[in-house]
């Protein structure tokens, strides 16, 4: 199966199931490889023989981006369909080696997340305003990036009013002009079903199947190893909205999903995913506010 058959399949799933990021490198069983080639969970039975539960072990998916290069070439899927006898996916590759027309990614690519300030409660986006407060948080958290002495490749900002203004204040903090882009697709949502449910935020059926999407199509956009022609590290920074931060911790660290509701991000939280060549993902802070003074720090 090619690669762009591959990506098509993979947003008509996520567009009926919620998420699909699980399907693409098992789709490889289809191609030849075997359950114990690929072998994706683990079942291991609780040692009290009275509890009939098991633990679900799922091993890291290196191609969850489709970026890896193993896994990206046609012609490395043509071979793969006759090595079927290959125990290993690895001895795979040993025998058949690498594409030496693949170049693969040397750099790490930093995302810093930043949630917005806070805002007035309304019915319609357009008053959403930050208040008073919102704008110290987001003029401080400016001040702190600006102390990180990073340069940030660019700056993308959710079209959402609060977001807007958070991206603003942020930007005037910074001693650095940075490029700055927005996109709708970071706006604020229902990004996955949650469970443990909540007693107080309860989107219905419809919300999840039409949010989802467009927050998982901001996951891909965003959040993915460097390309291969990217020669040095990178930083970006993006500032969104707490669901859509915890989503992509959540999906990013290969977690399950129904689990982002139960992380908490303050207003200007900084998460900090750094995304190594390799595909390997590492979390360096989930929702800092140690930039924010104690009377300064709200979540809602």
């Amino acid at each position: 199966m090619t690669f762009s058959r591959l990506l098509a399949l993979g947003g008509f799933t996520t567009a009926l199931t919620g998420s699909s990021f699980a399907y693409y490198r098992y789709n490889l069983l289809e191609n030849g490889v075997t359950t114990a080639d690929c072998k994706a969970v683990e079942l291991f039975e609780d040692d009290d023989e009275s509890s009939p539960t098991t633990v679900e072990k799922k091993r890291w998916d290196d191609n969850w981006d489709l970026r890896n290069n193993r896994f990206a070439s046609s012609s490395q899927d043509t071979i793969l369909k006759e090595k079927v006898e290959v125990p290993l996916l690895d001895a795979v590759y040993e025998t058949i080696g690498s594409c030496p027309s693949e170049p693969k990614p040397t750099a790490t690519r930093h995302i810093l997340l930043v949630r917005h300030g806070q805002y007035v409660h309304n019915d319609k986006d357009c008053f959403r305003i930050l208040t008073d407060l919102g704008k110290q948080q987001s003029t401080l958290t400016g001040e702190r990036l600006k102390s990180l002495g990073i340069k940030f490749n660019k700056m993308i900002v959710s079209t959402m009013t609060r977001a807007q203004e958070t991206g603003g204040l942020i930007a005037e903090a910074l001693t650095e002009a940075v490029e700055k882009d927005y996109c709708s697709l970071l706006r604020e949502g229902a990004p996955y079903p949650i469970d443990p449910k909540s007693s107080v935020w309860n989107p219905n059926d419809r919300t999840y199947f039409k949010d989802n999407p467009r927050i998982e199509g901001a996951f891909r956009k965003y959040i993915h190893r460097a390309d291969p022609k990217q020669i040095e590290d990178s930083h970006d920074l993006l500032v969104c909205h707490a669901n859509v931060i915890r989503y992509f911790v959540c999906r990013s660290l290969q977690f399950p999903l129904e689990g982002w509701g139960r992380m908490s991000i303050a207003h200007c939280g900084l998460t900090w995913l750094s995304i190594l060549p390799n595909g390997r993902v590492s979390l360096r802070g989930l929702g800092d506010i140690g930039h924010l003074p104690p009377d300064l720090i709200t979540y809602s």
